[in-house]
Order: C-alpha cells, then structure tokens, then sequence
C-alpha cells in the first residue's frame, strides 16, 4: 500500500492548494455577507409571499446550476432541517425527456423557456442560477417568466452577466462578488440554504 511517504505526489504541495481552496472559499464568503445578506432577505420574503399565494417556485440552470437547482426543489419539496409538509418547488433540469425533445425540435436556448410558459402562472416565482450570468437558455427562461407575469430570482456572479440586464419591477439579483466559477458557486449553495432556513423561520415559526 502506498503511503504519503512513498507518493509520487508532492502531497505538501497538494495540502497547501486544500488549503488554499478553504482561505479563498471563506474570504469570498466573507466578502459576500454585507452585499447579500439584504437581497437574500428580499428573495426569500418574495418566495414566502409567494408560498403564502399558493404559487410555486420555478428553478433553472446549466450544469452545476442544474444541481442547484434540484437542490432547491428537494429542500422544499421534502424538508430542509425541520419537518414540514412539502412546498411547492420544481427544477426545470431533470425531465430528460423535455428537455432533449424541446432542444431537438426547437433549440436548446429554449429548454427552460418552453416549460416556463407551459407551468408558469402569474405571481409564481423563477429561481434562475447562472454562475456566469449569460446562459442563454436561463436569460430566455427569464423573459417567459415576464411574460407569465411572474417574479423573478437571479443567483449569478462576477458583473451579474445579461442576466442582470434582464430583471425588472420586484425581481431580487444574487450576484456574488467573485470570479471563480467555483468560489460563486459555493456561494450560491450558501444563498440557497439561506433562503430555505428563512422560508421555514417565517412560514413554520422556526429557530
């Protein structure tokens, strides 16, 4: 068995990008409370209005972004700390069926879109994730929720990307102050947590 002492590996100069990773993660996150603690807070009071509405949250975005996405839905559609009965949430990512059928006959930019048209109702609520901020198909997916008269949520990054340029009226813009993809990220499960802990504190008169 292969031990630290026989690595081919400089397992020191790996240890020090670990921890190198945690110092950059907990400066961003650091950097990020001021800035986003308010429109967190604005996010999830239009969520709970909302929820409150019997309306439901809609979630989209691309890869990581789609996780998240599914990461919202089952903290609410299941539990988040608490138990609770579920609450109405729906990733936009995991119809396979949809998603290919909308992107083969139409065009991927439009794989969110066509659903938010289609289940989208006026005062529902899109939760759109973007770590760039210009995933076309996640700006488009916007504009259809306009059009449904629905509220929108936008956890982006760096500058806020197209996506930014996109929200108007009582829409929340999440943007994380950073340039790692993986730094906005980390930040975004962090919003998301928020959010759903808020959503319990005031619907559930949690903590």
């Amino acid at each position: 068995m292969m031990t630290a002492n026989n690595s081919p590996f400089d397992v020191s100069m790996l240890a020090a990008r670990v921890k190198a990773n945690f110092k950059e993660h907990l400066q961003t996150a650091q950097d990020c409370i001021e800035p986003l603690a308010p429109v967190i807070t604005d996010a999830a009071t239009l969520m709970i209005k909302a929820l409150l509405a019997d309306k439901k949250i809609l979630v989209c975005g691309n890869g990581g972004s789609a996780s998240d996405s599914q990461h919202f839905s089952s903290e609410l559609l299941n539990r988040f700390e608490s138990e609770r009965p579920g609450l109405p949430a729906i990733a936009l990512t995991t119809d396979s069926s949809t998603l290919t059928s909308i992107a083969n006959d139409y065009h991927f930019d439009d794989i969110f879109a066509k659903q938010v048209r289609a289940l989208g109702q006026p005062d529902d609520i899109l939760l759109a994730i973007s770590t760039s901020g210009n995933s076309a198909n996640v700006i488009r997916a916007i504009e259809a929720a306009h059009e449904r008269e629905m509220h929108c949520i936008a956890l982006n990054g760096r500058d806020g990307g197209e996506l930014a340029t996109k929200l108007e009226g009582n829409d929340v813009n999440i943007c994380v102050p950073a340039n790692s993809t993986a730094r906005i990220q980390e930040v975004h499960i962090l919003a998301i947590h928020c959010m759903c802990d808020l959503i319990d504190h005031q619907l559930l008169g949690q903590g």
